[in-house]
């Protein structure tokens, strides 16, 4: 008897030594998507040297960045301060960027900002061997739309990053000061399919806030269109 008391007691150790480390794996399990996005900001980890800066958000500056275009010339974002500047994440190959600039807002966009004063610049994030990248092809695309506006390379896709840009076509404005007061999708209508409440272009919404000295109403929404053809994507 005492010994099936013994053993008894012994298990009942060894249950409760166990169900905190299942506890701790439970509470383990990773949060949903809409936990992380409610998370506040001040909780996310400090920039190290180990761990870059995140990108930067609307209203805090552009980051800056020196890429080259079609020709080989290099084409910087800080040569035009004092200009508002629009920035077109780029892929010829991307369904989505060629409807926009076929038959889409993107057909005549450019040149009516252009015409007005405003930068226009397409990068093209693409790594070598993938969707759309690659020099000649980039040429091809912009004598077939016609664009006047320069195709910047960034193979390496520091760029890219740097803006955490997502998908092709993924817009951004920078206002005169340098900041970044727009970024987002070209519109609410992904292919041409505007929703039920109507059809939104929030960048030439942006750009005329910007040009009249307002705020932009939205600053942020959500981007559309092919992934951006990263290196390790």
């Amino acid at each position: 008897m005492m010994r099936a008391k013994y053993v008894l007691s012994s298990l009942s150790l060894s249950v409760l030594a166990l169900a905190p480390a299942c506890g701790a794996s439970q509470s383990e399990e990773p949060a949903s998507t809409e936990s992380k996005t409610a998370a506040p900001a001040a909780t996310a980890p400090a920039a190290t040297a180990e761990q870059p800066a995140a990108p930067a958000a609307a209203g805090q500056p552009a980051p800056d960045f020196t890429l080259t275009d079609l020709d080989g010339k290099q084409v910087s974002l800080a040569s035009f301060r004092g200009k508002t500047v629009v920035l077109e994440w780029f892929n010829p190959g991307c369904p989505f960027v060629r409807y926009a600039h076929g038959e889409g807002p993107l057909k005549e966009l450019a040149k009516k900002q252009t015409a007005s004063g405003i930068v226009w610049l397409a990068i093209n994030s693409g790594s070598a061997g993938k969707q759309g990248a690659g020099a000649e092809v980039n040429r091809q695309a912009k004598q077939e739309w016609a664009m006047e506006h320069p195709i910047l390379l960034d193979e390496t896709g520091a760029t890219g990053k740097a803006y955490d840009a997502k998908t092709t076509p993924h817009m951004y404005i920078i206002d005169p000061s340098g900041a970044l007061v727009y970024k987002g999708g070209l519109d609410n209508a992904p292919l041409g399919k505007a929703p039920a409440e109507g059809h939104i272009n929030y960048v030439e919404n942006a750009l005329a806030a910007v040009a009249a000295g307002k705020p932009v109403e939205v600053a942020e929404s959500k981007p559309y269109g092919c992934s951006v053809k990263y290196a390790s994507e």
